[in-house]
Parts: C-alpha cells; structure tokens; sequence
C-alpha cells in the first residue's frame, strides 16, 4: 500500500506555498497524525519543507517509525509568485498557468512536467514496502497523474484540503497497475 497525505494546514493558508518554508499549525499537525492512526505502515517519507516534516515527526512518534525526508516531494516552486495569494497575482497570468502549467509556468518558476519527473523518480526509487508520504497537494497531484495516468484537467477535478489522505493498492510488474481505494478528507 502507498499512502498520500497532504501536510496540515500552515500557519499563512490561502497562499500560493512552494518553496516557500511556513509551519503548520499545531492543529494542522494534529489533524495528520489523528488521520494516520490505524494506517499500517512501514516507512514515512516526507518532503524536506518544515510543514510537512512536523507532520510526518508527529506520525512517526513513539513508537518511532524510520522518517526519509526526500526533497523530491516538495511543492511545486511558484518563483516570483511563491508565497503570494491568488488575489494578488494578474488573473490572466494566473488562468494560463492552471490552463497549462507546463507552457505558461509561473515567472522565476517550476514547470508541471518538472514537478512530474521529481516526483515519478521518488516514486521509483521507493522500497516495495507500505509506505507514507507526507507531502503537498502538487506532489500529490503529480504521483496520481504518475501512477494512475491521470492527466492534468483530471488530477485538478477532486478537492485535496489539507490533511488528506488518499490510498493507493499498487501490483508491481511489467506493467504496474493501481487502484485508489481510499480518499479521506
């Protein structure tokens, strides 16, 4: 089993947060570790942005379970837009990004399929163990368009709010299949 779970909620919600390195909130952080309780797995990884991390230490917590941190799981990097409300960026700058990420990135920014390839490469290189990642709705986003083949109008269509929690069934082989069968929110 592999399991995505959005970091809770940061301290400066409502803003564009990539690179960005905001806290969650404590209640952000206990409503993570409320929705792992009963997940049985082996491993917790974790993007290196300190509001994932605190969440994924507060998961782990006794008993202690082995925490990678892999920066591969970051958010997507917003450059110039990085910490700002959707409010306060050009509105059509805005709609030709989430029209199409790749051709109309944000300035100083990250490209959807740059995003997509850290992300596959993390996925790879995952031991064939229950795992946990703790992470961001991009990267989330970016391992289902992966693994399930989702494109990118699909992969916007489902609300992902903070500490969510979507559940995977993954059959390695020549041709991986997977299953999502679970969706918390």
């Amino acid at each position: 089993m592999l399991y995505l779970m959005r970091h809770g909620a940061p301290a400066v919600a409502g803003r564009l947060l990539g690179r960005t390195d905001d806290p969650a909130t404590e209640a952000g952080i206990a409503a993570c570790a409320a929705r792992a309780v009963g997940l049985d797995v082996a491993r917790i990884e974790v993007s290196d942005l300190i509001r994932a991390r605190a969440c994924a230490e507060a998961i782990a917590g006794p008993p202690s379970l082995p925490v990678v941190v892999n920066p591969r799981w970051r958010e997507l990097d917003f450059g110039t837009w990085d910490g700002l409300a959707p409010a306060a960026i050009d509105p059509a700058a805005l709609g030709a990004f989430y029209d199409d990420p790749d051709a109309a990135p944000p300035p100083g920014g990250e490209r959807w399929s740059s995003l997509h390839d850290r992300v596959a490469a993390a996925l790879s290189a995952m031991p064939p163990v229950p795992t946990l990642v703790v992470t961001h709705g991009g990267a989330i986003r970016a391992a289902l368009a992966d693994l399930c083949g989702f494109d990118r109008r699909q992969i916007w269509a489902f609300d992902l709010p903070y500490a969510a929690l979507v559940s995977l069934r993954i059959w390695p082989g020549p041709t991986r299949t997977v299953q999502i069968v679970g969706l918390a929110t």
